[in-house]
């Protein structure tokens, strides 16, 4: 097979050669690493990412292709992909796709053959920044000037550009073959969750519809009356790609709905819209989050502070110190670097965490937050009907 030769170019000037895998053409976005050992294929579609240019720091990819249940959307949603190796002939049963070709299908570029632990060493060391991959561009200065040219991660508002543009209920449950820790809590009457929508994964509303919800998705603008028209035992924030403090709509319909009374639950930008409605603010981080093995401690005080092994892909995080004076408490931190992992309102049946319980790549370990969720719902609904 003739390999394409193809081009990783750095704002900081550096870059790497390598040869294409996936679409031929040019790609710009900021270059972020991933560390976990599987969930290529979540992580490619997963719109958290959108935006961004995904090193892959497990040596080899593609190896067991492309299936379309595991699609986190409904196409890749990253702006290009970096590998060391990659395996053009897949070998696993549910395989519809290799790698290249499903990547070429949607048009989207990517590099192999390159030094990824290099690479990321130096996103480490300097942080994330922007950079361009291209198979027709080879000169590095001219993609240089490209790169450049690139706007900033810190004030994008990307849910805007990933949200659904219509009002659809979502059905499917969490495959019976997928193996959770938590079994589903007796639900008499589906309880009704509307899901804001500011990139959702799909793996979040299976795990809704397993509890026993029925769940109602709406884009990120949807105004705080229409999603009370759903009469919703609780409402849900989404994870999402970009700048959490530019998603200026969805921190003011959070603050709305801090007033109606009813259950919310925010996962990764859900997380930080909520915060900042309480007042918080957020900052970026020098890399990120993004693996399958963060450790996330309980600091509810006189609480066993059980740890939780976490999933995460996250480029800002909440000022801790900033929720100080907020109706908001941290009940979670990431031990690897302190930053806020939990949220909790004081008094309200509130509640957000950083990283993602549904896995889909990752642990387990969280997935009992869906139950805590149902559960406020339940408490409500039958307060309600007393």
């Amino acid at each position: 097979m003739v390999k394409q030769a193809a081009i990783l170019v750095l704002a900081d000037g550096s870059y790497y050669k390598g040869f294409a895998f996936g679409a031929s053409g040019t790609a710009i976005g900021e270059v972020v690493f991933n560390t976990g050992m599987t969930g290529y294929q979540e992580v490619l579609t997963d719109p958290s990412y959108s935006g961004q240019i995904v090193t892959f720091t497990y040596p080899e990819l593609g190896n067991t292709g492309v299936n379309f249940e595991d699609e986190e959307s409904d196409r890749p949603q990253v702006k290009g992909a970096i590998a060391r190796n990659i395996s053009a002939i897949p070998s696993n049963w549910r395989s519809r796709q290799s790698l290249p070709d499903y990547l070429k299908a949607h048009n989207v570029v990517g590099i192999a053959g390159i030094d990824t632990r290099a690479l990321t060493r130096k996103l480490r060391s300097l942080g994330a920044m922007n950079g361009g991959i291209s198979t027709e561009i080879l000169d590095p200065e001219i993609l240089l000037e490209q790169v450049k040219a690139a706007p900033s991660m810190q004030g994008l508002n990307l849910a805007q550009t990933v949200t659904t543009q219509r009002i659809y209920e979502w059905q499917e449950p969490t495959p019976a073959a997928w193996e959770f820790m938590e079994a589903a809590p007796d639900v008499k009457e589906p309880l009704t969750v509307v899901a804001i929508d500011f990139g959702i994964k799909r793996n979040i509303l299976r795990r809704l519809v397993s509890y026993g919800c029925r769940v109602i998705v709406v884009p990120a603008d949807t105004p705080v009356a229409k999603i009370l028209e759903f009469h919703p035992n609780g409402i849900f924030l989404s994870n999402g790609p970009g700048d959490p403090a530019a998603v200026t709509t969805g921190i003011e319909t959070a603050k709305a709905l801090l007033e109606v009374d009813k259950p919310l639950f925010g996962i990764c930008l859900g997380h930080q819209i909520l915060g900042l409605s309480m007042g918080g603010d957020t900052f970026k981080l020098k890399f990120g989050h993004r693996g399958l093995n963060q450790p996330a401690q309980n600091q509810i005080p006189d609480s066993d502070r059980r740890v939780e092994i976490t999933s995460q892909n996250h480029g800002f995080a909440l000022n801790g110190d900033s929720l100080s004076d907020s109706a908001a408490q941290v009940t979670q931190i990431n031990l690897n670097d302190r930053t806020v992992a939990g949220l909790e309102h004081k008094s309200l049946p509130i509640f957000s965490v950083q990283y993602h319980p549904e896995a889909s790549p990752g642990p387990h370990d969280a997935d009992y937050l869906f139950e805590k969720f149902v559960k406020a719902m339940q408490s409500k609904k039958e307060a309600v009907a007393r």
